[in-house]
């Protein structure tokens, strides 16, 4: 029969690449990690783990296993967290799974007015650059929650948080200051602030450009999604941002896509939200 420390001593292994550094970090014996990998992999019907020279990769029945050990060992943590909140031996945390750029548009807000009501409920954010990363971090048991554009086909719980609109942003001087809206074709021509192509505002320019009838040119692409409007306002090109990213002290200058650019916004949970992971939602619902 599986047993969560045989999860534990498989992810643990995958962490960390070697049965050596896992067995350090176990704080077990190595023949005692290998006896118990062992043991899981009868259970499983295969081999989980092929032994390299250097390091472990796991096999296509691991890869299988892998997010289920995962989500298993964080249902596992919050069961634990549960009942000692339930027998008054701590606070309560909320973990919530998001992208950077919703960490800096609706989250501020959100998170305000959570504190003002749950003042002893820590918080732990975990931050991903695509949708597809955060969906994937969500099967697996990272957080009591998700927030992002909805996911496909997701199984659990969702709840629709309305629209986050986008603007395009120019330096100060740049001609196309000149007015308060844009149609993008009329940028076709200009190099854009682009993003890395593991961000996921990378697709969401790339598609409304393809949208616009265009390929955007790059002038410089950016991980970090504070950087795009800066790096438009000094001047490197047009860059496409969420409206409520921009300080009120901008530098740069703001245009309205017309038509409107926007994507739908969801909170989401494996299962049915606990009490805690409700509450929030309902804060984020009224920001």
């Amino acid at each position: 029969m599986t047993t969560l420390r045989q999860l534990e001593y498989l992810v643990t292994v995958v962490d960390t690449g070697s049965f050596t550094k896992a067995a350090e970090q176990l704080h077990v014996t190595q023949p005692a990690l290998s006896h118990q990998i062992r043991a899981l992999e009868r259970s499983a019907g295969g081999p989980l783990l092929e032994r390299l020279p250097r390091n472990v990769r796991l096999t296509s029945t691991g890869r299988a296993m892998i997010p289920h050990a995962r989500a298993a060992l964080a249902d596992a943590y919050r069961a634990e967290c549960a009942a000692r909140q339930a027998a008054g031996l701590e606070v309560g945390e909320l973990q919530i799974a998001t992208l950077y750029s919703i960490t800096l548009g609706i989250l501020p807000a959100a998170l305000r007015r959570w504190r003002q009501s749950y003042p002893e409920v820590g918080i732990r954010l975990f931050e991903h650059r695509h949708t597809d990363e955060l969906v994937e971090a969500m099967y697996a048991g990272q957080a009591d929650l998700a927030i992002g554009p909805e996911p496909t086909d997701w199984p659990g719980s969702l709840h629709p948080l309305g629209s986050e609109d986008f603007v395009v942003v120019v330096a100060a001087d740049d001609p196309a200051a000149a007015g308060d809206t844009v149609n993008l074709i009329d940028l076709a021509d200009r190099s854009w602030v682009h993003y890395t192509p593991n961000h996921g505002l990378s697709d969401v320019l790339d598609i409304a450009c393809a949208q616009a009838g265009f390929e955007p040119r790059i002038a410089i692409r950016t991980e970090q999604t504070a950087a795009a409007p800066a790096l438009a306002a000094a001047g490197l090109g047009p860059a496409l941002v969420p409206s409520n990213i921009l300080p009120a002290s901008y530098d740069g200058h703001i245009l309205r896509p017309d038509p409107p650019i926007s994507r739908a916004l969801t909170a989401y949970t494996r299962g049915r939200p606990d009490s805690l992971a409700a509450a929030f939602i309902d804060v984020l619902a009224q920001s």
